[in-house]
């Protein structure tokens, strides 16, 4: 019985080990979560130092070429709705008149988990770049032409869906939370009648 209980340690052991690391990545993933400008600023030098690194090594370009497809496929589900008109009706948020309803866009892919997304992927392509048995000897301005074709036309089927059901892959419109502007409005449309005073009325006709 103590054999069993000593040979089960090191196994709880790691299980609490990778929940107190995943709590504690949780942990700083929600204090980031309200500073999107700073977390995509970090994401580009991140991204920058890995492009330097690349340059200078002078390889590992197969990695980069799956970090770009990885990128594309971010891109698109951060451009597409969360449900697809063709199959579900029109539900997505086109305004044709200020007194229409406004319905905010529900992205496939939230922001956030576009840019965790994307983080983990660069911080793991560069981890790669440190291992020689990843630089797989290629011609890479073809990996490049290639690239550049599938964005070109990833981006036009996207675009024509845009047209084709009429919607912008971000929410504007005018959203009224206060009742200011709409009692303004209705004093504006509807103006106070002057007040009628009758004992002035029966003076005057004494």
């Amino acid at each position: 019985m103590m054999e069993g209980a000593v040979e089960a340690d090191p196994v709880s052991t790691a299980a609490q080990w990778r929940s107190s690391v995943s709590r504690k990545l949780q942990q700083v993933l929600d204090r980031w979560t309200p500073f999107p400008m700073w977390r995509w600023l970090g994401t580009l030098v991140a991204a920058s130092i890995y492009g330097i690194r690349v340059y200078y090594l002078e390889g590992f370009y197969v990695i980069t070429y799956a970090l770009g497809i990885y990128l594309l496929n971010l891109l698109i589900g951060f451009l597409s709705p969360q449900v697809d008109p063709e199959y579900e009706g029109p539900v997505l948020p086109h305004i044709v008149k200020e007194s229409d309803e406004f319905r905010p866009f529900m992205r496939r892919l939230p922001e956030f988990k576009c840019w965790y997304g994307l983080t983990r992927a660069i911080g793991i392509a560069f981890v790669m770049t440190f291992f020689p048995i990843f630089d797989v000897p290629v011609f890479w301005p073809i990996l490049v032409i290639y690239w550049v074709v599938l964005l070109f036309l990833t981006m036009k089927r996207q675009i024509l869906h845009m047209v084709k059901h009429r919607y912008i892959p971000f929410s504007i419109g005018k959203q009224r939370y206060s009742g200011r502007a709409s009692s303004s409005d209705k004093e504006e449309d509807h103006p106070e009648t002057p007040s009628f005073d009758e004992s002035n009325h029966d003076d005057d006709q004494a």
